[in-house]
């Protein structure tokens, strides 16, 4: 039976009876989770999801690693320093310079094999972080991954329906994957994440969509139920920072306007053209062709011509789904 509160019969003292023992539950099976994990690394963004975990691990011998672009303007800075602060945890902030993260967006694509621009500046960042923790020798790190997928994070859900809202984060959860998993495996470093363990993952799909989705203090946030939990554990203002992709907290989502002032329109263009009757693959913007050309490179057409289901820019296989792994469209 899932934890819900929005039944009329509920009066306000049972609403707060009913959350009180969800956060109970959560705290002990995120704390456990964290306890079991074995890594003396953690990808620390400031944002919310890593401060929880850096919370729990704060009493053991462990260090904090930051990514941050030299080059373009980063949202994280100022939150992964507060929360070091405020847990005890050494931080690293890995300054990276624009060579160094281009060299990273290469080898991201020869790991996760497309050109998905939207996961490619996301986890540029994760690579950047894990290739320190390698170079620093280094076994494993602790991530943040599945927050957002069990718990509604996601900006593109805050105003969905309590039903629409059900539907998408079955759907999400249905079809979620994590690349953080392959670059790790790719640079021999083990990846734990507490969110993805099997008891979170348990309690998250009991929990009703409207204590993930909720309106506090006239705003409607992702991930309610975190956010209230913590927000007597971690600084509030971390508690309730509204959701930052780790491209916009590390910087890489500069490589978009980057690519837009290296590429000139014409050469876009005749480019652009060029692929649409060569390859039969539609590439979107500046930095989908940057990225589609190492990834051609690299290895050859993603075009799938016996699947059922194709992508309707770039032919590879979508799975009935309505975003393209490869190439990164949406809603398609």
């Amino acid at each position: 039976m899932k934890f819900n509160v929005r039944h009329s019969y509920f009066n306000f003292k049972t609403k707060i009876t009913v959350l009180e023992k969800i956060s109970k539950k959560l705290y002990q099976i995120l704390e456990e989770t964290c306890n079991s994990c074995e890594s003396e690394l953690i990808s620390l963004s400031g944002g919310l999801d890593s401060s929880i975990l850096a919370y729990f691990l704060k009493k053991r011998n462990i260090q904090g690693v930051a990514i941050i672009s030299e080059d373009f303007v980063s949202t994280d800075l100022t939150y992964c320093q507060r929360i070091s602060k405020e847990t005890g945890i050494p931080l690293t902030i890995h300054s990276t310079t624009t060579s160094e993260i281009l060299e990273a967006v290469e080898n991201t694509i020869k790991i996760l094999k497309n050109f998905n621009d939207i996961e490619i500046r996301n986890n540029v960042v994760m690579y950047l972080a894990i290739k320190w923790a390698k170079n620093n020798n280094k076994k494993s790190i602790i991530t943040g991954d599945g927050a957002d997928e069990l718990f509604a994070g996601y900006n593109f859900l805050v105003n969905k329906s309590e039903k629409e809202l059900e539907i998408e984060i079955k759907r999400i959860c249905s079809i979620m994957h994590f690349p953080t998993q392959k670059i790790g495996k790719a640079l021999g470093i083990k990846i734990e994440s507490p969110f993805l363990n099997e008891k979170v993952i348990e309690i998250a799909t009991e929990i009703s969509p409207n204590l993930k989705v909720k309106e506090e203090k006239d705003t409607r946030y992702g991930k309610w139920i975190l956010r209230k939990t913590f927000e007597n554990y971690i600084p509030k203002q971390i508690a309730w920072r509204k959701k930052s992709p780790m491209q916009e907290g590390a910087g890489t989502v500069g490589l978009t306007n980057l690519f837009e002032s290296i590429i000139n329109e014409e050469t876009y263009v005749e480019k652009k053209l060029t692929v649409e009757k060569n390859d039969q693959v539609v590439i979107r913007n500046r930095e989908s062709m940057y990225y589609y050309e190492i990834f051609k490179k690299l290895y050859g057409s993603p075009v799938q011509n016996e699947a059922e289901y194709q992508c309707p820019y770039c032919k590879h296989e979508i799975n009935n789904s309505k975003f393209c792994r490869m190439c990164g469209a949406f809603p398609i």
